[in-house]
């Protein structure tokens, strides 16, 4: 299972920022998981 991370985006230009902004922002922010870790390798 990989693993995951809260990250902030603004929802009108899609740049992340930080989660404390996006908190203080609820209108035109979103707060999203994404999931961090190691690529997969393929064969």
């Amino acid at each position: 299972m990989s693993k995951t991370s809260e990250r902030g985006r603004d929802a009108k230009t899609g740049q992340f920022i930080p989660i404390k902004e996006a908190e203080k922002r609820p209108s035109t922010t979103v707060v999203e998981k994404i999931k961090v870790g190691p690529v997969k390798k393929r064969s």
